[in-house]
């Protein structure tokens, strides 16, 4: 334990945990202290530092941070060259070096040291007495680019040397590389911040944010890019010795705190490296780090000397490299693929070209925002890359190869199976089809929720009956679930099992089981009468959970009124705002939607629990909240509440002139949007059905009456665990009964959690933010006290 009070043995302390930790989560892969950890004794050292900068040390973590930046890079000669390695793109050209290799120092099978060969940037480490001391890229060989300031930042590099017997001088190369894994949450986030008018730039491809990375002007910049390094070979070394062989000397470089790949091992002969070279191809896809091909080196050092060089590579090692994974080719058309959850997806058709030993003819653009960011437009060259198991990707534009006069390419305004509106996710970069009831690309997944236990709750109609029914052309819509007749359900097994080539011999002898079908059929029957909240549930409009749901069946009670009201109605019920209600409302827009409700209702559906809107509607039935609701730009509340003073309607809106607006109070920039958003016919038409549906409701939405405040009103509560004496979701009902809100996630504003059996992460966050935690002897006892 270290000296609390004395600050040099604590820094010291600091340092020697941290680079420890470094050690073990970068060369050992074995983390030590979890990443808050991490950052709490990283916090402790720059407090430390600060307080004491004559403690100061260029060695410490916390330069890794980069500081000033800078003007130039400075030229590197390298002491030994960084040579280059010739190529082999077949098992031929691999056995002629095996041959050459025999041919020279008389070795039937020798031995090789073979290791991934990294898509990345090659660099040079000089370490003088275990200290970094420079840090250079490879350039042409013979002279790079000083980046010791970047490279200080890799925390895989380590600044000082572990262990003893390093030699006075060590020069290590290897290979800067950006994981898979980071690569991927860089331009995510990169992503999402652009949409916002800000952020990073996203990058092309992993080997490109790399080298891009390490020559950052600016080391501040470097030190945020998610980069690591692996060490794969010597340079100059002096005042010392190295093992004999090159991977006993990669042993040594783990021992003194350098990352070395785990792929890196010993074959022996052609059948060694052609073996090596067949598994890391099957092992490729699941690597965390982009690799294109990979490196056999004759693994004895005075076999390499003998070998000697030719031009500027070694003769005793190449690299054999796999097929590309990026080609050109031309874009001709890009269509709309619409996902199981409705999400439309822009997809690349292409003039056929080989990817990676793959011809390829489509590839994903991601979404529109993608789309616009590449500025890809039809007929382009474009670059398509096949990286893993992943849909293969156009990553970029080839520039100068454009025809002239290519316009820009737009989303379509419908989905391409159905016909419904396409609909933006708001704040996202999603387009999603409205039709969820129709859309045929949908329709397993509108049955699978439709049928789920918290829905409709048709108990028997899993996963696979969903496939066949849909697949052998008994279903449509979920609407026909309704129609369906004993014979059709033992016609599409007896169909499934043909297919499958199932069919079991009891049905080749004549006996057909009918139970499970009988059982399913009355599980539909069962389903037919339901509750308002359970139905809007099971409709699968995108936003409406169980709460929402729930809160639309209590506030407007009708199904009838609830699928004709437009949009900004529905922000009248709490907790629904613009997004949901948009998502509503563009639902109920959709003619197929409402068609496949008019069929469930035919074919028997009820809804048990029908009533009047909720007098507290009342409050928000006006001109003026509407026009608010209604997100006009430059029409604030305010200026809503002007407008609502002068206008007896909404058709008076509709009719009135600009100048009456100014009349009305408002700014002459506020009347000016207000008249171009009602030039718009579809804006026009929405002002009106709200003035439709104001008139409507002010007809059917009682009188409000004194209402008594339940003891739970205003305040949220969290359920956790199994309770023994009732369900979870009863225990829920009957706090909402008494007015609280339940909720799925514990936050400061959670009221309380009632913790039964068995409780895990919610209770651990509750006893965190020091929310009040009730047991189920607890919540029995309040519930008894309120009956």
């Amino acid at each position: 334990m270290s000296d609390m009070t004395n600050p040099e043995q604590r820094i010291a302390e600091l340092r020697r945990r941290i680079e420890d930790a470094n050690y073990r989560y970068h060369v050992l892969d074995d983390p030590a202290i979890p990443d808050a950890e991490y950052d709490v004794l990283m916090r402790e050292l720059e407090a430390l530092e600060d307080a004491h900068p004559e403690l100061a040390s260029p060695d410490s973590p916390t330069q890794r941070v980069g500081h000033a930046a800078s003007s130039a890079f400075a030229e590197v000669r390298h002491a030994i060259p960084m040579l280059s390695l010739g190529n082999a793109f077949s098992d031929e050209e691999v056995a002629d070096f095996v041959r050459r290799i025999d041919e020279r120092i008389g070795r039937e099978a020798p031995v090789f040291s073979v290791e991934p060969k990294l898509d990345g940037l090659a660099i040079s480490l000089r370490y003088e007495h275990g200290r970094l001391k420079q840090g250079a890229t490879r350039g042409d060989g013979a002279t790079g680019e000083d980046v010791t300031a970047n490279l200080r930042t890799v925390k895989a590099i380590p600044l000082a040397l572990r262990g003893e017997g390093w030699p006075d001088v060590l020069e290590v190369r290897g290979e800067v590389y950006m994981p898979l894994a980071g690569f991927k949450a860089w331009n995510e986030r990169a992503m999402k911040n652009a949409d916002k008018g800000k952020g990073d730039k996203v990058l092309a491809n992993p080997r490109n944010g790399a080298a891009g990375s390490l020559r950052q002007l600016d080391p501040r910049i470097t030190a945020r890019r998610p980069l690591a390094f692996y060490a794969y070979g010597v340079g100059a070394v002096e005042g010392g010795e190295l093992p004999d062989t090159h991977s006993a000397t990669l042993a040594r470089l783990r021992e003194w705190g350098f990352p070395v790949s785990s792929q890196s091992t010993v074959v022996t002969g052609l059948d060694g490296l052609l073996g090596y070279y067949r598994r890391m191809g099957e092992a490729r896809n699941s690597l965390p780090y982009d690799i294109d091909g990979v490196v056999y080196k004759l693994d004895d050092y005075a076999g390499q000397r003998e070998m000697g060089f030719v031009s500027r590579a070694p003769r005793w090692a190449i690299a054999h490299k796999f097929p590309a994974q990026e080609q050109s080719t031309v874009l001709e058309g890009i269509d709309i693929q619409i996902g199981r959850t409705g999400a439309a997806t822009p997809v690349a058709r292409l003039q056929p070209v080989q990817v990676a030993g793959v011809v390829v003819t489509n590839a994903t653009l991601h979404n529109a925002d993608q789309i616009a960011r590449l500025d890809v437009r039809l007929g382009d060259t474009v670059i398509v890359r096949r990286a893993g198991d992943v849909i293969p990707e156009v990553v970029r534009v080839v520039p100068g190869m454009r025809a002239p006069d290519v316009q820009p390419w737009a989303m379509p305004e419908c989905c391409p199976v159905c016909g419904s509106e396409l609909v933006r996710d708001e704040g996202g970069v999603v387009y999603r089809c409205s039709g969820g009831l129709t859309c045929a690309a949908q329709r397993k997944e509108a049955l699978r929720h439709f049928a789920s236990r918290r829905a409709m709750d048709i108990e028997g109609l899993g996963e696979r009956y969903i496939e066949e029914l849909s697949d052998l052309g008994y279903i449509d819509s979920i609407a026909d679930l309704y129609k369906l007749t004993l014979n059709d359900l033992l016609e599409m097994k007896r169909r499934a099992d043909e297919r499958d080539g199932t069919t079991p011999e009891t049905v080749k002898g004549g006996k057909i089981a009918t139970r499970w079908a009988d059982n399913l059929l009355e599980a539909i029957d069962h389903s037919r009468e339901t509750t308002l909240e359970r139905f809007l549930f099971a409709l699968g409009i995108q936003h409406v959970g169980e709460s929402t749901a729930k809160a639309l069946a209590a506030w407007f009670g009708d199904l009838q009124l609830i699928r004709r009201l437009p949009w900004p109605l529905f922000k009248r019920v709490p907790d629904i705002g613009g997004e949901v209600a948009r998502s509503i409302g563009h639902f109920f827009d959709q003619p197929g939607n409402q068609k496949v409700i008019d069929e469930l209702l035919e074919r028997g559906v009820r809804i048990s629990d029908t009533h009047p809107p909720d007098a507290k509607l009342r409050g928000g039935l006006d001109l003026a909240t509407v026009l608010a609701d209604l997100e006009i730009p430059k029409v604030t509340a305010l200026r809503a509440g002007q407008l609502a003073a002068a206008f007896a309607s909404a058709d008076a809106v509709l009719d009135a002139p600009e100048h009456a607006f100014v009349t009305a109070g408002l700014p002459a920039d506020s009347a000016r949007a207000l008249v171009e958003w009602l030039a718009d016919d579809a804006h026009a038409r929405l002002l009106s059905a709200c003035g439709e549906a104001l008139t409507e409701l002010d007809r059917l939405v009682p009188e409000a009456a004194e209402t008594v405040a339940g003891p739970l009103d205003g305040q949220t509560v969290v359920l956790t665990g199994t309770l023994s004496a009732m369900t979870r979701d009863e225990a829920k009902s009957r706090l909402e009964a008494l007015g609280a809100k339940a909720s799925g996630s514990v936050s400061k504003k959670t009221s309380f959690v009632v913790a039964g059996e068995a409780a895990g992460s919610k209770l651990a966050k509750a006893e965190q933010l020091g929310v009040e935690v009730w047991d189920e002897a607890k919540l029995l006892a309040f519930l008894a006290g309120h009956e």
